[in-house]
């Protein structure tokens, strides 16, 4: 039995949502998973482990900065095993920008991180505007509204794509 370990980087929970799945996804599959969040992840050797897959959202148009000083510290042991890299974001509800190839913000990890996954993934995530404070559901309103997205504040938009988060686990559990 193979150690996996999850990490995931989420500001309002939705990509722990989807690596929860991928830890099941991937017990099913007999591997020992440990699920940790950024923070958690610090503690952690990942030498002790066989598999890493990293999960990470975006807030205005970013990936938080910890995930790269991560990253760019853990590079050459995620390098060396098999691994796995995904970005959660509102643009990816697009079928044109959905894709790690044309994600924008894929793209932009690409360019800023030593890491260079082997396996990449792109999924569009979720606005929930009831829970946001006043000025995140302002400016997030008004990144929707330019974007053609929804505005309707008292409401919850779920865009995440949970067929594909499947596949994209199984394909690593394959790994």
């Amino acid at each position: 039995m193979n150690k996996t370990l999850i990490i995931y980087s989420t500001v309002d929970g939705q990509t722990r949502a989807i690596c929860e799945l991928m830890k099941g996804v991937n017990q099913a599959a007999e591997s020992e998973v440990t699920l940790a969040s950024l923070e958690e992840a610090k503690a952690l050797s990942l030498a002790d482990f066989d598999k890493v897959m990293i999960g990470a959202s975006i807030r205005y148009g970013k990936h938080r900065p910890e995930l790269y000083q991560y990253i760019n510290n853990h590079h050459a042991v995620l390098s060396a095993k098999p691994n796995a890299f995904f970005t959660v974001n509102v643009v990816a509800r697009k079928p044109e920008k959905n894709t790690p190839e044309t994600n924008p913000y894929m793209k932009k990890f690409l360019e800023l991180s030593l890491w260079k996954p082997q396996q990449l993934g792109v999924f569009a995530g979720k606005i929930d505007y009831p829970k946001y404070r006043f000025f995140d559901k302002t400016m997030i309103r008004f990144i929707m509204w330019m974007t053609k997205g929804p505005t309707d504040t008292s409401g919850t938009y779920e865009f995440t794509n949970w067929q594909q988060v499947e596949e994209f686990g199984k394909a690593f559990a394959d790994r």
